[in-house]
């Protein structure tokens, strides 16, 4: 996709949707990043059904701490992976409490440290609890960047090097939260809704796939 494409793609977003924002449900840092972790490999909608009840009883790393592993895994248990989870979340209310005072960190390094917490999950948290103009490549972003060529690539992180390359830094800030909507919402990985979409004509993207009847 060439430079003048990009900046009418990114502004057409930028129109349709001033300031997108996370799906997940959270107040602070750290309920977003409890949030983003126990959405690996599952839904927002799912985590959102169990989050307001554990976060009434635990919502800093403290208060994780003392619910503990047994307690959060029965909160969670409709939940993907949620033994695993369980686990990862506890050790890392563990650690933050240990190395960084209970509050989350705002550095990548940090965030990859604790458990259960990947570039992904250290890319969310990074973006929308503290502003970063980072993108975290999830399988909507990773379809959407390759079938409208914007960043073609064989990996997440080949995806989001150029990604990082190619968008102009006013559009930045919101380029994660626009590529995921428009990939849950219009560009579906089995049937594209092509007719309704607001870039299709910037897409080189065959065969559109024609409105229903």
């Amino acid at each position: 996709m060439k430079p003048a494409q990009v900046v009418a793609l990114f502004r057409r977003f930028q129109a349709a949707n001033p300031e997108p924002r996370s799906e997940l449900h959270y107040r602070t840092p750290f309920e977003l990043l409890v949030a983003v972790m126990l959405s690996a490999q599952a839904t927002d909608v799912s985590v959102n059904k169990v989050t307001p009840a554990l976060f009434a009883v635990a919502n800093t790393p403290q208060t994780m701490q003392g619910l503990g592993e047994d307690r959060l895994r029965e909160a969670i248990r409709t939940i993907g992976l949620y033994k695993t989870k369980a686990k990862n979340v506890i050790a890392a209310s563990r650690i933050l409490l240990e190395r960084y005072g209970g509050e989350v960190p705002a550095s990548r390094e940090a965030l990859e440290s604790l458990p259960g917490v990947g570039r992904k999950t250290a890319n969310v948290v990074l973006n929308v609890a503290f502003g970063q103009d980072t993108i975290a490549v999830d399988t909507h972003i990773f379809r959407v960047a390759n079938r409208l060529g914007l960043a073609r690539g064989k990996t997440p992180l080949e995806v989001e090097a150029k990604l990082e390359k190619i968008i102009p830094p006013e559009f930045r800030q919101h380029a994660h939260h626009w590529l995921i909507l428009h990939g849950r919402y219009v560009c579906k990985a089995r049937k594209p809704e092509c007719w309704r979409c607001g870039v299709a004509d910037l897409c080189p993207f065959e065969p559109k796939t024609p409105a229903p009847r």
